[in-house]
């Protein structure tokens, strides 16, 4: 069935296809926050695209911890999750999932918004841009999203006008190991699919807490590669929220999600 390909696509398949994205797409220089892309609601989006991801994605509220946000999704009512998954005309839509790791970000952001308020937040790998939402909602003085989809980037403006937002900068790169960004916080959910990414980011991560004091938050479900991962004995659970029974079902039974503080050694070669 077209419905299990799109399942295997976005949920199984993600740890190879776009780690290897990831991987080819190296980091240049870091990116100051006037210097980084930023497109204003409407303008500067190609009509064509803005007019399929209307029409091929579904506005929902519904589902998953963050009722507040609305975001456009893939959904079992979308025409794409019953058709085969090469007859989608962009990259793969890993943004239009609401990823369980991403949720927990922005439940645990939406209710302390004192973690991010004033504050400069990253958010890297920002898919949809939920985490990122729930940051300018909270108080966030810059928030930065990133992602290496330009169609992520164009459903973030998208899910910014569901929410009444002025569209906050985004940049579409690969900025892990590039030089480390001045950010207050950076937030990264469900990041931590393929072990080769994950080292990157365990050493981008530690440059950037040990030039800036960064500070980091990590949303995962608990998913193997995570747990197997060195990174995680340098981590502090902050809360674990049970999901939504919908969210379970669509991540194969996942029955909940974590957020952690990143807080690794001061040394720079720690695995």
């Amino acid at each position: 069935m077209a419905f299990r390909s799109w399942k295997r696509l976005l949920l199984l398949g993600r740890q190879n296809t776009l780690a290897k994205v990831w991987r080819s797409r190296r980091g240049g220089p870091s990116l100051c926050w006037k210097r980084c892309c930023h497109w204003s609601t409407g303008k500067s989006l190609d009509p064509e695209v803005r007019a399929f991801l209307e029409e091929n994605t579904e506005v929902t509220n519904s589902g998953h911890l963050t009722p507040e946000i609305r975001l456009r999704l893939l959904t079992p009512r979308c025409r794409f999750w019953r058709e085969k998954p090469d007859l989608w005309p962009y990259g793969d839509p890993f943004w239009a999932i609401y990823w369980p790791g991403g949720q927990a970000l922005s439940r645990y952001i939406l209710d302390n918004p004192h973690v991010v308020k004033g504050r400069s937040v990253l958010d890297l790998g920002s898919g949809c841009g939920a985490t990122a939402i729930a940051a300018v909602m909270s108080g966030a003085s810059q928030v930065l999203a990133n992602d290496i989809d330009p169609i992520a980037g164009m459903a973030m403006i998208l899910n910014c006008e569901l929410n009444h937002l002025n569209p906050f900068p985004i940049t579409i790169k690969n900025i892990i190991n590039s030089e480390a960004g001045n950010w207050d916080l950076i937030v990264l959910g469900d990041m931590f699919y393929d072990e080769q990414l994950a080292d990157g980011l365990h050493h981008w991560l530690q440059k950037c807490i040990r030039i800036h004091q960064t500070e980091v938050l990590i949303g995962d479900p608990g998913r193997h590669q995570f747990l197997s991962h060195s990174i995680h004995n340098q981590l502090h659970k902050v809360i674990e929220y049970s999901l939504p029974e919908y969210t379970r079902q669509e991540n194969y039974g996942l029955t909940s999600s974590i957020v952690w503080s990143y807080q690794p050694s001061n040394s720079l070669d720690d695995s």
